[in-house]
């Protein structure tokens, strides 16, 4: 039997990452860079929409598919409604919430929601989304802060860290619905993320709160932050770019690039080392409060681009190696767990769930 088709979706900031899947083989692969300056030109991220899907037919029409002979189409899954984890049916409910912006965020993997289903129901296949940013299985106790109205949100790279964890468990031959384990998403943001027995409830939202990150500022001094908002020298909009876009390595360093960091040590940067060896004690902290919330775990798992450091890796490993051994899988997977939640659904290892069903528990 022919192994499964599959093409694959995941716009991101500038760019659109396009694969085509035979089975767990990635036959082919494109990244479609995106000229900001052209970007530029949309107030809405909704209105980028024909200019990615040009790009992404274009490279279609490149790789001379017979797009009816996949078995589906898949996308990453944006930051929608709270949802839990799993494999979404992308339908028209779905792709309503995007355009009337009824979602938890603003960002261009939602784009993808209607490139994939637009792909897909043309050709009667099914469309879907694997483990979406906004997966939201929180003990409601980890959703209360210090402010009534105020909840914590549970927004997390919940892709990756969930296609990590499994890979963790299976390397140590145990289940992923059978064990607790930490994982960390080092990337331009940094999430960490307890994970009880297939759960994951607690994670620390990058945008909101723990370590800071190479482009976000993560949990701040609250007097402080509302000195800044009501200090007259910046807007709103201004402050929210500061803390999702322009804090962390970038605030205090003026870059986002660990590697330019790491060689400004090397040369003998005091501030460098510093905020370098603050931003991994950081991590560190999170993960002993994640050891907590999981109830005690037997992995602590290391994943995205800033894991490819080992020397960022081990300052993080050497304090946090006493709450369980340390796994690390550098580098984010998205595209492989894409394909790997469709093919568990074209298999009937798991049941694909209803957007609709689940958006408004």
């Amino acid at each position: 039997m022919p192994a499964e088709r599959l093409l694959v979706i995941n716009p991101g900031g500038i760019t659109t990452r396009l694969a085509y899947f035979e089975g767990e083989r990635e036959a082919l692969s494109a990244t479609l860079e995106h000229d900001p300056a052209d970007l530029s030109f949309f107030s809405k991220t909704l209105d980028q929409l024909p200019y990615r899907q040009e790009a992404v037919n274009a490279t279609l029409r490149e790789w001379k598919l017979n797009l009816n002979e996949l078995k589906a189409v898949v996308s990453r899954g944006g930051p929608l409604t709270p949802l839990p984890a799993g494999v979404y049916l992308i339908d028209g409910t779905m792709v309503a919430d995007i355009w009337a912006e009824r979602v938890s965020a603003d960002h261009p993997s939602l784009l993808g929601c209607i490139m994939a289903l637009e792909l897909a129901s043309y050709r009667g296949k099914p469309a879907y989304v694997v483990d979406p940013v906004s997966v939201d299985e929180m003990d409601d106790a980890a959703r209360v802060s210090g402010l009534a109205g105020l909840p914590r949100h549970s927004l997390w790279h919940a892709l990756n860290s969930r296609y990590v964890a499994r890979i963790v468990c299976e390397r140590r031959g145990v289940k992923y619905e059978e064990t607790n384990l930490v994982v960390v998403h080092l990337g331009s943001g940094i999430s960490v993320s307890a994970h009880r027995k297939g759960r994951a409830v607690d994670v620390s939202n990058p945008n909101e709160m723990g370590p800071f990150s190479p482009a976000r500022a993560g949990g701040v001094p609250t007097t402080g932050l509302a000195s800044l908002c009501f200090g007259g020298e910046a807007t709103h909009n201004q402050v929210i770019e500061r803390l999702t876009k322009k804090g962390g390595l970038v605030d205090h360093l003026k870059t986002a690039d660990l590697r330019e960091v790491e060689r400004r040590i090397d040369l003998g940067d005091r501030q460098a080392d510093l905020v370098y060896r603050a931003m991994a004690y950081q991590v560190a902290k999170e993960i002993g409060a994640m050891a907590i919330a999981c109830g005690g775990p037997s992995i602590i798992a290391i994943t995205g681009g800033l894991a490819y450091s080992e020397r960022f890796v081990r300052l993080i490993a050497e304090r946090v190696v006493v709450f369980a051994p340390v796994e690390v899988v550098p580098g984010e997977m998205e595209m492989e767990a894409l394909a790997a939640g469709a093919l568990r659904v074209l298999r009937g290892q798991e049941k694909a769930k209803s957007y609709k069903a689940y958006r408004n528990q």
